[in-house]
């Protein structure tokens, strides 16, 4: 993944930072309210959104498993409609190809449609490393990058923001790129949209490469899908000169039919709005009607090590809804930047460990990210098992054992700080399953309850406490208060029969 999130603290360390921002949390706790309440009410009307979301799961499933094949299959349709396919094994491999074909055009400016997939290589820095300027065109994306910031929700990237940081951001910030804010440019959502509109109509209009992801790719055809709700998409996808379309190998799904599926699904867990205001396909290209070039760079970057993995592997059904981010407590007080990567809430606490690899504080952190209270699950459109797969991400970081590393097997060391637990968690075991040995601990807990701490000792063990006491040790175990109030059961039976 890219450099950009190196060097990340550990989650909880970012988090205990980020959590005492109150103006932060305030933004989520308003926007994902919001969105979450929206969206309830647009799923439930739908009767058969439970079959929806077993069948958008099952297209994924198939296709994961035939991937080879169905890649293959879009690689000959795209190049047969006129397009160029490129296989990236890495975030340098992608930002490299990228580089090579704009250099060919001669071009130092490019106009980029929101992508995920560009935000994980860190593509904008490494393009403004070859003197290429990229220009995002989606409102958040534009507010975010004006500000030298960073993304913070998959859906609404500028989420962590409320529209009077917004007016400050474009008052100040948008004269550097050659167009000042309007005079006395107010907070209202209006004046903030014209603003960015009319900040960016030049570039539409003037520069030659766009750059893209996309949704969906489908392999009958070749046919690339975004859905976007404010048009930006369409600009860069039609006006250019060359498109270069940068997507992860898992987005990919067979035929036309099962993007029914995701036109239903994706537009009410996202936006909550029945239909996407705008749906964009292309297939390769057509003469005097878009874009000239198309090159369409599919991505691995860690997702065939993810694919390796049977349980893990249910990550790369994600369609980018952000449902999960909406409903999770942890999230929702952190915010998206103390995860460290692209991907934030819940569906990154279990794909950045897998597509990065657990070694690095952030990575063997996140898995912890969590409650396991199992919201994400409830809403995911696909059906993806997070609380399952953060458990088995848990067992790997705290085990150890071994993972696939860009094809060869690399040992996982198991995180610091676990021997201690470990060992005993191994008591406990012993001590259950011997009845004797398990009485005479509870008797003696019982005896010593007043020596008692209510914290923890040692670096390790005090995380377990720092922010909880340790529950308080009854005067008596339930077997020695079994034992006496059967004892005086008894007697007063007896003493009624006399």
């Amino acid at each position: 993944m890219s450099g950009t999130y190196l060097g990340m603290p550990s989650f909880p360390e970012a988090a205990r930072k980020s959590t005492k921002d109150t103006q932060l949390r305030a933004n989520l706790r308003h926007a994902t309210h919001t969105i979450r309440t929206k969206r309830a009410t647009a799923i439930s009307e739908l009767t058969d959104w439970p079959h929806l979301r077993e069948a958008g799961a099952a297209v994924k499933d198939h296709t994961l498993a035939h991937l080879d094949h169905y890649l293959l299959q879009l690689e000959t349709a795209v190049t047969t409609a006129g397009g160029t396919v490129h296989w990236a094994t890495d975030a340098d491999d992608a930002n490299r190809i990228t580089t090579d074909i704009i250099h060919t055009t001669g071009q130092t400016e490019v106009v980029k449609v929101k992508s995920m997939a560009t935000q994980e290589i860190g593509l904008n820095e490494a393009l403004a490393a070859n003197g290429i300027t990229a220009y995002e065109t989606d409102l958040a994306e534009l507010i975010v990058q004006l500000d030298n910031d960073r993304p913070s929700h998959i859906l609404v990237p500028a989420i962590h923001k409320n529209r009077h940081q917004i007016r400050d951001i474009f008052t100040t910030q948008m004269a550097a790129w050659g167009r000042p804010a309007p005079h006395h440019l107010t907070d209202t959502p209006t004046d903030l949209a014209e603003a960015a509109r009319l900040h960016l109509r030049e570039k539409f209009l003037t520069t030659k490469t766009a750059i893209s992801g996309a949704n969906f790719m489908i392999a009958e055809t070749g046919t690339l899908v975004i859905l976007e709700s404010e048009g930006n998409g369409r600009m860069c996808l039609t006006l250019p000169d060359t498109l270069i379309s940068i997507v992860g190998i898992e987005k990919l799904i067979p035929t036309w039919q099962d993007l029914e599926i995701y036109l239903q699904t994706l537009p009410r867990s996202s936006t909550a709005e029945r239909m996407n205001p705008y749906t964009t396909t292309w297939t390769g290209t057509t003469p005097g009607d878009g874009p000239r070039n198309f090159h369409l760079i599919l991505l691995d970057n860690g997702r065939t090590n993810t694919l390796a993995d049977t349980l893990g592997r249910q990550a790369l059904r994600c369609i980018r809804c952000s449902a999960c981010l909406n409903v999770c407590p942890v999230y929702e007080r952190a915010g998206g930047h103390a995860y460290g990567s692209p991907y934030p809430g819940p569906i990154g606490a279990i794909l950045t460990p897998q597509l990065r690899g657990t070694t690095t504080p952030i990575d063997t952190t996140l898995p912890y990210a969590s409650t396991l209270c199992g919201a994400c699950y409830d809403v995911c459109p696909v059906a993806i098992n997070i609380p399952d797969i953060l458990i088995h991400l848990r067992e790997r970081i705290t085990q150890g054992g071994t993972t696939t590393r860009d094809g060869a097997t690399v040992r996982i060391k198991p995180a610091r700080g676990h021997a201690a637990e470990r060992a005993a968690l191994r008591t406990a075991a012993w001590t259950f399953s011997h009845p004797a040995a398990f009485a005479f601990a509870q008797r003696a807990a019982t005896g010593t309850r007043r020596l008692h701490p209510r914290r923890l000792p040692g670096r390790t063990a005090r995380a377990w406490t720092a922010t909880r006491d340790l529950p308080t040790v009854p005067a008596r175990t339930f077997r020695d208060w079994w034992r006496e109030h059967s004892r005086t059961r008894q007697e007063q039976t007896k003493g009624e029969q006399r």
